[in-house]
Formats: structure tokens, C-alpha cells, sequence
């Protein structure tokens, strides 16, 4: 299957073309797609990394593109999504594919963390916005922009929206909706609640559920360490020196323990540098710039803020500490093993976290082998 024969538009099938990681539509793009420009309600489920911000961003383009020439220049589409990175990949990824469109289509993100005022100017003609819930009220309260227009609204990461307590915003922002409109919910994961979700926004929905092929799953290679928490240190950096890892993005529990981690790496000789929403958005934006182009060797994050960290080619993802949720575990280690290339996620584990590693274990529906570290000789990291 080509991208050309799911009915996009030649100037969009042009920008495609441009872009070397598009060489064929992934299986959740071919499904979506379609459904999209058809008018269809959609829930689609596929892991990270399955090409889902294309698949949505493709078809929106070319709806807005396609409208009357007096129904340009407001807004239309509506992307709500968890974290201020997400909002700007998706703002990037819609730049790019709509580069060949005339007119373009006007597109921007807003979020918080940053200066009101440039977005607030922004927003003047805004056809497609990607947004964060908190921002993007405080700009409808400025009445800087209106939602009365949205003919298609899109829950990106839902399954984080839900979890990370926007559900008291969702619910105000779609009290200023239009009632009839086009719904498109994307997730990694889906449970009940995000389930409870969709069965409240969305009618007669296309459900589109993408597997991951066993080809797939066999791009990320987990490796569990079994490892004291007072030697979790040294291993890392004994992994990372050893291995001679290039680009490392390591987790964190908490912005303190990250702070920790990306100080000890520093001072054993390891470009690093933490991510998480306890930094400014400049000093977020520029940690994870210098990381994606070589710069830094590691980034140590946060799950807060790990939404929104699409590295291609990333080789490697540490758990330095377990997370909270099997979901949480499975979002990490989606991070590495993207655009068929194959990728190691690693993870530390002590022996206090062994029963919270198999509740993990359990949602994945696999037990994963330990490798033992009690004689690793660690005194020199």
C-alpha cells in the first residue's frame, strides 16, 4: 500500500515524499486515514512509535485544505494533548507535511511554561492548534481564541491525559465545543477509564487496535540487571562506558532523583543532562535539542515529562527505578525500538522492586530473564 492510495492530496503526497522516514504508510496510517476523511468517529490503540501522529495530522490537513475559502481562517481542528513536547513534535510533524499546501494551512501549539503574549498573537487565523488543557484555557478566559468552530477534535496520549488529572479541564473545554463534530481518540493503552471516555465523547466510532507484529516486538531486546539500590550508580555508568553508548535516555522517579543521576553521570565524564517540568521550557527545549543531535550523551527524565521525547533512532532506554504503572513501563521502553530499527531497554532492578516487577511482567504476559551483578567488579565507576 502507497500513501497515494489513501486519497491524499497531491501537495500533501509531495511533502510525503520529502520526508525519508514515510517511505509506506504504517498499518495504524492506512487504517486511519481513510476513516478520517470519511467523517468517522475513531478510537485507535497502537503502541508508541506506530506512526500515529501522522496518521492523524494527514487527514486533518487536507479537511482544513478542502473547505470553502470563507470557512479558512478559524480554527478547525483541535489536538489536546499531556505535555508542552508532545505539543510541539506534533506542531513540527504538521509543519513539515503541509509544507506544499497553498495556502497553508495556519497551524501552531500552545502551552504552558512559557509567555502568554506571543501566543496569544499566534492564535490570530489559527486553523489547526495542538494545546495543552491549562493553556489552552487561560486563552480562551484572554478570549484570544474561540472553539465554537472545531469541526474535528483529537485526544492524543488519552490514556495520559486521563491519568495526569486534565479530567476536570477536558470537561470545560468540551463544554465550549460545538456539540456536533468529529472525535478521534489515539492511545498506547486502553483502560477502562479511557474507555469511559470514549463511550462519552464519541459516536458510532471506527475502533482500529494495531498489534504489535512479532517483527516488531523483537526490535527491543529488554535486559533486566539485579542490582542493590547502592550500586544502581556505578552499574549505569559501568553500562553506558563499557558498552560505549552513544545516546542513553535514562528514568527517573522523581525531578530530584533525575537531578541526582545527571550529577553523578557529569562527574564520571558523561555528557548529561536532565528533563523534566521542574526545568524553564527553554531549558527543556535545549536539553532535549543538544541530546537528539549527539551532543549530550544521556538524558535523565521524568514520566511527566517523557511524552513528547521522539528520538528515531534512539538505541537505548534506562529504567534506572521502576515506574509506577506496567503502562508507564511499556510507554519507556516504546521509546527505543521506533521506525524498525532495533533498540536495547534496560532495566535496574532491587530486589525490593521484585514483586512490582512481576505485576509488570504480568501485563506484558512474559517473564523476563535477570542477569546477576553481584560479582561485577564496580569500584572503578
Amino acid at each position: 500500500m502507497s500513501f497515494a492510495s489513501l486519497g491524499l492530496h497531491p501537495e500533501l503526497l509531495s511533502a510525503i515524499a520529502e520526508q525519508p522516514e514515510y517511505k509506506r504508510p504504517y498499518p495504524i496510517q492506512s487504517k486511519v486515514i481513510p476513516a478520517v476523511l470519511k467523517g468517522r468517529d475513531v478510537i485507535a490503540i497502537a503502541r508508541t512509535g506506530s506512526g500515529k501522529t501522522a496518521s492523524f495530522i494527514l487527514p486533518l490537513l487536507q479537511l482544513i485544505h478542502c473547505r470553502d475559502a470563507g470557512e479558512r481562517r478559524r480554527l478547525s481542528a483541535l489536538i489536546l494533548v499531556p505535555t508542552r513536547e508532545l505539543a510541539a513534535q506534533i506542531e513540527e510533524v504538521a509543519k513539515q507535511l503541509g509544507g506544499h499546501l497553498k495556502p497553508r494551512v495556519k497551524t501552531g501549539a500552545v502551552f504552558g511554561g512559557v509567555a502568554i503574549n506571543p501566543q496569544m498573537i499566534l492564535l490570530k487565523g489559527i486553523e489547526l492548534l495542538i494545546a495543552t488543557p491549562g493553556r489552552l484555557i487561560e486563552l480562551v478566559a484572554q478570549n484570544s481564541v474561540q472553539l465554537s468552530s472545531v469541526a474535528t477534535l483529537v485526544l492524543d496520549e488519552a490514556d495520559r491525559l486521563y491519568a495526569e488529572d486534565f479530567q476536570e479541564e477536558l470537561q470545560q473545554i468540551l463544554a465550549l465545543l460545538p456539540s456536533k463534530r468529529q472525535n478521534l481518540l489515539f492511545s498506547a493503552t486502553f483502560p477502562p477509564e479511557v474507555e469511559r471516555l470514549a463511550a462519552s465523547l464519541l459516536t458510532d466510532p471506527m475502533r482500529i487496535e494495531i498489534e504489535a507484529t512479532a517483527t516488531e516486538a523483537q526490535l527491543i531486546t529488554q535486559q533486566i540487571y539485579l542490582v542493590d539500590s547502592s550500586r544502581k550508580g556505578p552499574l549505569l555508568r559501568y553500562l553506558i562506558k563499557s558498552g560505549d553508548w552513544k545516546q542513553v535516555l535514562v528514568f527517573a522517579s522523581s525531578q530530584k532523583r533525575a537531578d541526582n543521576v545527571t550529577r553523578k553521570l557529569v562527574a564520571n565524564g558523561i555528557s548529561a543532562s536532565t528533563f523534566h517540568s521542574g526545568m524553564s521550557q527553554g531549558g527543556r527545549t535545549s536539553a532535549l535539542a543538544r541530546f537528539k543531535s549527539g551532543e549530550l550523551r544521556v538524558l535523565v527524565a521524568t514520566d511527566l515529562a517523557s511524552r513528547g521525547i521522539d528520538v528515531q533512532y534512539l538505541p537505548h532506554v534506562v529504567n534506572y527505578e521502576l515506574p509506577r504503572s506496567p503502562i508507564d513501563y511499556q510507554h519507556r521502553i516504546g521509546r527505543t525500538g521506533r521506525a524498525e530499527t532495533a533498540g536495547v531497554a534496560v532495566t535496574l532492578l532491587c530486589p525490593e522492586d521484585l514483586a512490582h516487577f512481576k505485576v509488570i511482567e504480568k501485563r506484558l504476559g512474559q517473564r523476563l530473564p535477570r542477569i546477576d551483578t553481584a560479582e561485577l567488579d564496580l569500584s572503578a565507576y
